[in-house]
């Protein structure tokens, strides 16, 4: 039986713009193919306004493609019906800002139980609570019932993008698009929430649309990167090879911009040594 898969085939993003009488089109996404396989993870690098997001966000249907399609296991779903609803239980995004992302009158066990019930209506209250105490754990926030009834401003900005990860999984998803999952964290905990990722990548056999402008981690918590430039692909293959042969200028561009390369650096050794020690 072959691998889950969710592919993107030839889609194009146009946007109209106005400007009093007169209109244009800008072409935010041209023509970008690509399939993720479940437990691969697959980097698209860019800088903003690269188009990144706009991929995303239609991976996520929510917004329809000019052209092209979205295809989940060789099936495309369409943007409306029950197929959609199916879609988006496998398909799930975690969000670039955890403050934003979760409401902040609820308690955490109530971001989690929600997905719960609308992808499985048919277990009981113990049940949903119960599936929800393990996501909790799951995403390394433990013992869950200690969290389980704080509301987000009593969390850090870590254990929120963590709480974020587990409502991903809640439904039952197999494939994670994770939009700069990590960019607005403080740089200290960026790491722990990555390689959480990539534990969960391999735990769960997921499907990663990993979404960055950072090349250094997308090499090494990636098994192929993507470089979007104004809308194209200029760039793809496996991590280190684009990363230490890059073809491309403009990849070229973005590794002689990476700020604070000793940083990166020291990033690099602390990735090595966490997964090497696994």
């Amino acid at each position: 039986m072959s691998a889950p898969t969710l592919e993107a085939r030839n889609l194009v993003k146009d946007f109209t713009l106005r400007s009093g009488l007169k209109t244009s089109i800008l072409h935010a996404v041209k023509d970008v193919s690509f399939t993720i396989e479940a437990g691969k993870t697959v980097a698209l690098v860019g800088e903003s306004g690269s188009g990144k997001s706009t991929i995303a966000r239609m991976l996520m249907k929510l917004e329809t493609p000019t052209s092209g399609q979205i295809l989940l296991d060789g099936k495309d779903s369409g943007m409306r019906g029950r197929a959609v609803e199916e879609y988006r239980s496998q398909v799930q995004m975690v969000f670039q800002d955890p403050f934003a992302s979760l409401n902040p009158f609820h308690t955490i066990i109530h971001h989690l139980e929600r997905p719960i019930r609308l992808h499985h209506p048919k277990l009981s209250g113990a049940e949903v609570r119960a599936r929800a105490i393990e996501l909790l754990e799951r995403v390394r926030l433990s013992p869950g019932e200690s969290f389980a009834e704080r509301r987000p401003h009593e969390l850090s900005g870590g254990q929120r993008q963590r709480v974020a990860i587990a409502r991903a999984l809640a439904p039952g998803a197999r494939f994670i698009v994770a939009d700069e999952p990590v960019s607005m964290l403080d740089v200290s905990i960026r790491l722990g929430v990555l390689n959480l990722l990539a534990d969960l990548q391999r735990e769960e056999n997921l499907g990663v649309l990993y979404i960055t402008h950072d090349l250094a981690t997308a090499r090494h918590f990636s098994d192929e990167i993507m470089v979007l430039y104004k809308g194209d692909v200029v760039e793809r293959g496996p991590a280190d090879e684009v990363i230490l042969n890059p073809q491309h200028e403009y990849t070229k561009t973005l590794l002689g911009a990476a700020p604070e390369p000793e940083n990166l650096g020291r990033l690099r050794d602390e990735v090595r040594a966490e997964l090497a020690g696994r």
